[in-house]
């Protein structure tokens, strides 16, 4: 059992105090994500100066890449693998897009116009492309995860054209990297009709990373919004957070859970406090 901190634990944190917290709240891990990073170094911070906060605590994952133009997306790929290796994680992290649920939402009201500058990506094409063109994205960021000697795990968003395991699937399938597996979202997974069933069902080598988080069900006409749907304490939603944990265990999975929470309330609450919490949970979740 290996516990890690994502840094939306500590939602309005910083690089500098989500390592402390991580530490202080007693998770092994903290799972690193470019916003936060990115806004650190921004400000002139050398990137080896985050290895010494690290003493003590492992970076259990770095992400994430998303969906782009390609010189965009090979970029950033190439920029968060380095600090991966940086770091020490063992993978780099991938969603299927648009990021942006807005887009999303405005394509499906025909009110997305087609001069607009958001990243579309593949809205409205035919699920034999869908699969095909996001494979090759897949496979361009597992290469250069390879070569930086990370592994790269996907996660499909709720909202985006590529959001069921079974698409995953057939991603992972086509792209034949050894280096390529998946995420395992509780929320993403729930709100696309996937089920703990299908998860007992993955080979165990598949998944890079767990993401313990909460949910309350999304109306049958609306489009999947983490804003609204995961807007829950992790505990306080409608996902039966232990039978998606047993189903992880069932599959031989010994690998990293990491927290994830987009709690609005929460995130008014001391960093540790929540922090502490969710590790507790997690620990009596999956000990």
């Amino acid at each position: 059992m290996k516990l890690s901190m994502n840094v939306t634990t500590t939602f309005y944190g910083n690089v500098v105090n989500d390592i402390k917290i991580a530490r202080e709240a007693g998770f092994d891990g903290v799972e690193l994500q470019s916003p936060k990073l990115y806004r650190y170094l921004d400000q002139g911070f050398p990137a080896e100066s985050v290895v010494p906060m690290l003493e003590g605590i492992e970076v259990s994952g770095i992400g994430a890449v998303q969906e782009a133009p390609e010189e965009d997306f090979r970029a950033e790929a190439e920029r968060l693998a380095a600090l991966g290796e940086l770091y020490g994680a063992p993978s780099l992290q991938m969603c299927t897009g648009p990021v942006d649920v807005q887009v999303v939402k405005d394509f499906a009201a025909g009110t997305l116009e087609l001069g607009d500058p958001r990243f579309r990506g593949l809205l409205g094409k035919p699920e034999d492309e869908v699969i095909t063109e996001t494979a090759k994205r897949v496979g361009l960021a597992a290469d250069i995860a390879a070569d930086h000697g990370l592994g790269l795990y996907l996660e499909p968003l709720g909202w985006a054209p590529v959001h069921t395991l079974p698409q995953a699937m057939r991603i992972l399938e086509i792209c034949n990297r050894d280096n390529l597996g998946l995420t395992v979202d509780f929320w993403h997974f729930f709100v696309a009709g996937d089920t703990p069933e299908d998860v007992a069902k993955l080979d165990p080598s598949l998944i890079h990373a767990v993401h313990v988080c909460d949910g309350i069900p999304v109306p049958a006409a609306e489009i999947p919004d983490q804003g609204v749907s995961r807007n829950v304490m992790t505990g306080g939603g409608s996902i039966p957070l232990q039978e998606w944990v047993d189903a992880v265990k069932a599959t031989g999975y010994d690998g990293w859970y990491a927290s994830e929470i987009f709690c609005d309330k929460a995130n008014e609450f001391d960093f540790l406090e929540v922090a502490t919490t969710l590790r507790n949970l997690m620990h009596i979740l999956v000990a």
